[in-house]
């Protein structure tokens, strides 16, 4: 997919800010340093749009941008952060739970997890949470580019075993370095859309 413009409409808080613009939300979740930003920065082919920061756990809100005045990436807090304060993980928790739970206009989410590893006790959990709340999860297995080729497949098995995969839910590997996986990550994502 083309992207021609991107604009962060709000970073928002609580429900009163969310837009309300009818155009499809994709959630895009997964652990503080698992690579969101670069995610987000290679889909919508711009350097730092979505902030890549130094020091993980960094975004605090639910940041809406608007791809083509057609959708939302929503970039939510990452989790599983041990730095921030008991307090802030659970106003963060809150603030997700409400948008996850009562937000009509959300069709996908997109867990992010890293194909160099087992899946983390908080991204099972992730993963729980979204299939509770019936949301279609899309997993994005990102920094294939560090992964050996002849070891891929038995990584994408581990993500898919550990987490315990519904069959309707789909793993895309995917390179945020290269852009590997890109195409397919947007195909993915407007299957869902257009479902």
């Amino acid at each position: 997919m083309k992207v021609n413009s991107v604009e962060l409409v709000i970073s928002a808080v609580k429900e009163q800010q969310y837009p309300n613009d009818p155009y499809p939300e994709i959630a895009l979740a997964g652990r503080s340093n698992v690579g969101k930003s670069s995610f987000i920065n290679r889909m919508i082919q711009r350097k730092s749009m979505a902030r890549i920061s130094a020091k993980p756990g960094k975004t605090q809100t639910l940041n809406f941008y608007l791809i083509n005045e057609q959708l939302y990436f929503v970039d939510v807090p990452g989790y599983g952060y041990a730095k921030v304060s008991k307090k802030e993980r659970q106003a963060w928790g809150k603030m997700m739970e409400t948008y996850f739970s009562s937000r009509e206009e959300l069709q996908l989410a997109v867990l992010i997890v890293d194909l160099r590893h087992k899946p983390t006790e908080d991204d099972l959990l992730m993963y729980d949470f979204l299939k509770y709340y019936e949301i279609p999860v899309l997993i994005m297995a990102t920094k294939m580019d560090k992964v050996p080729k002849s070891k891929r497949q038995r990584q994408l098995k581990q993500i898919s075993e550990t987490l315990e995969i519904e069959s309707e839910d789909q793993i895309i590997p995917f390179s945020a370095e290269s852009g590997e996986g890109k195409d397919e990550a947007w195909r993915a994502i407007w299957s869902y859309i257009n479902a």
